[in-house]
């Protein structure tokens, strides 16, 4: 498999431990009955597969229903806990088609957006590869994400259009409620720049994408994704401090999301060191954290995948810290 590009740690497969994975339940109408028979390539999942089983032996709206309860929440833990990316990559365009189906026919669900969002945001900066595909991945991804937020707070349909101080003022006005929309709009459109990273326009957007996740991180409370420190220490250190950007804010986001994850979280560590110890030539920091990252144990979770790819780019990162240093 390809080597995962440089600031996509943040974006693996978020998706799979997104708050709206384990929501999206919705009451399936007979439409699914059909759709779902013909959405899914003969390399689906094993669980799409039962699922259709049992859909062509019982009653469908009632097999459905409750089969649909468990299986976001199955899906997003067999996927996080597997230990080999090429199979995750391989298998999850299976289950962004069976989304699509389902958005066929309830284009207005906030939660079927939502997930749709993260999914195609999570392949196609992480697993796309071809940069014209992860270019039209991710730019759907953006689009689900926006029409999610528009259906639960009307003045984000104008977001794309505003100036930074309309953003951040029409950002006051986003709730607790709509924590989890406004962080899947800001997952999004970081998978989005990442890939379209060589657009001037789409750079200038970094500072609504900050004052975004500083938002998220004001109103989700109890609830807040520790991914989001990973991302702000990602943000601050994308300019150096000459241009506006902020080490010691991002260190500190960095170490958040270590302890929030009681260091079980890799990524963390590698876009730590990336990040915070190459833009301050710290050495020592960038082999310790790098170091820890490929002496940790790999399995935990809910982490599993993702610390596979963190200690996939330590390697490289240490094999090639010489010549940066």
């Amino acid at each position: 498999m390809k080597r995962v590009p440089s600031h996509t740690f943040g974006l693996y497969l978020a998706y799979i431990r997104h708050p709206f994975v384990e929501k999206m339940n919705p009451r399936f109408p007979d439409w699914v009955c059909h759709r779902m028979q013909f959405a899914i390539p003969n390399n689906a999942l094993r669980a799409i597969i039962v699922i259709l089983a049992l859909l062509l032996t019982s009653g469908c709206a009632t097999v459905v229903s409750n089969a649909a309860s468990d299986f976001g929440e199955n899906l997003s833990s067999a996927v996080l806990n597997q230990d080999d990316p090429e199979t995750v990559k391989e298998a999850i365009p299976s289950f962004m088609i069976l989304i699509d189906s389902l958005l066929e026919g309830n284009p207005d669900s906030v939660n079927l957006l939502s997930s749709a969002a993260t999914l195609y945001a999570s392949y196609g900066a992480v697993f796309a590869g071809e940069p014209t595909r992860a270019g039209r991945l991710t730019s759907r991804a953006r689009r689900y994400a926006t029409e999610a937020m528009c259906l639960r707070y009307a003045d984000a349909c104008n977001w794309r259009g505003m100036n930074y101080d309309e953003f951040v003022a029409s950002l006051e006005g986003v709730g607790p409620k709509n924590a989890e929309y406004l962080y899947t709009y800001g997952f999004a459109t970081l998978a989005y720049m990442r890939v379209h990273s060589s657009d001037w326009d789409t750079l200038a957007e970094l500072p609504d994408v900050e004052a975004l996740f500083e938002h998220y991180l004001k109103i989700a409370g109890d609830d807040v994704a520790p991914s989001t420190h990973t991302y702000m220490g990602i943000l601050l250190t994308l300019r150096p401090p000459a241009l506006g950007g902020k080490p010691e804010e991002a260190r500190e986001h960095f170490e958040k999301a270590i302890a929030m994850t009681n260091g079980r979280d890799l990524s963390a560590k590698v876009e730590y060191a990336r990040g915070y110890a190459k833009m301050l030539y710290d050495r020592e920091l960038h082999d310790r954290l790098l170091n820890e990252v490929l002496e940790a144990d790999s399995y935990a979770d809910g982490l599993t995948l993702s610390n596979v790819l963190a200690k996939e780019e330590a390697e490289v990162m240490l094999a090639e810290a010489d010549d940066y240093f």
